[in-house]
C-alpha cells in the first residue's frame, strides 16, 4: 500500500504546524528546514506558492497520496454546497481517519495499519481499506479477534477526552458510530481549503 514514509518532523517544520501530532523538533525549531538554519534569508512566495503548500499539507495531515486526493477533490466539486468544505468532509469520512478519530490508534498512519491488517469491521464486515467512505449511520468497530490488541487497548485508554459531534464510541465495547459527516467548524485540522480549490481551478 503506498503511503508516505518519510521524516515527519521535517515536514511538520516545513509547515510550521504539527500535522503529525507533538513534535519536539518542531517545538525546538520553529522555523523551515535546511543547512542554513533560521538565518537564511527566504524569498517572497508566490500565490502559487502558498496555495500548493496547503495542498501539500491537507495531503499529508491526511496520509492521502496525489492521485486519491485529486480524486477526492473531484468528488468535492461535483457535490452541492462548498468545494473546500466538501473535500474536509470527505478526507474526515475515510475510515482509517475515522478509527483514529475514536481513538483506536493515536495516529492516522496506525490507524491505516490496522484497517489494512483486517483489524476492522464496518457493519460486521471486514474492511480493509482505508480510503473506505464511510455513509451516516455506518457501524464501525475492532474485529472480536482484535479486542484484546496491546496497540488497541493502550490507544484507548490513552486517548484524550475530545468529543467529535459526529462519531459515537463506547471504549467498553470498541464500537462506534458514523452518526453525520461532519461540518466544516467542527474539523479541527488547521487548513485553508480554499487556497486548495484556487490551486485546483486554475
Amino acid at each position: 500500500m503506498a503511503r508516505y514514509r518519510g521524516p515527519k518532523s521535517k515536514i511538520a517544520r516545513k509547515f510550521r504546524d504539527p500535522i503529525f501530532g507533538p513534535d519536539k523538533a518542531l517545538e525546538r525549531k520553529a522555523y523551515p528546514p535546511g543547512m542554513h538554519g533560521p538565518n537564511k534569508r527566504r524569498m517572497k512566495q508566490s500565490e502559487y506558492a502558498i496555495q500548493l503548500m496547503e495542498k501539500q499539507k491537507a495531503k499529508y495531515t491526511y496520509g492521502i497520496l496525489e492521485r486519491q486526493f485529486s480524486n477526492l477533490f473531484s468528488e468535492a466539486s461535483r457535490r452541492k454546497g462548498i468545494t473546500g468544505e466538501n473535500l474536509l468532509m470527505l478526507c474526515e469520512s475515510r475510515l482509517d481517519n475515522t478509527v483514529f478519530r475514536m481513538g483506536i490508534s493515536p495516529t492516522r498512519r496506525g490507524a491505516r495499519q490496522l484497517v489494512g491488517h483486517r483489524h476492522i469491521e464496518v457493519n460486521g464486515q471486514i474492511v480493509n481499506i482505508p480510503s473506505y467512505t464511510l455513509r451516516p449511520g455506518d457501524k464501525v468497530s475492532v474485529r472480536e479477534k482484535s479486542k484484546s490488541l496491546e496497540a488497541v487497548l493502550n490507544s484507548v485508554a490513552g486517548s484524550s477526552t475530545k468529543n467529535f459531534p459526529w462519531i459515537e464510541f463506547d471504549t467498553n465495547s470498541l464500537e462506534g458510530t458514523f452518526i453525520v459527516a461532519p461540518t466544516r467548524d467542527q474539523i479541527p485540522e488547521n487548513i485553508k481549503e480554499q487556497l486548495i480549490v484556487e490551486l485546483y481551478s486554475k
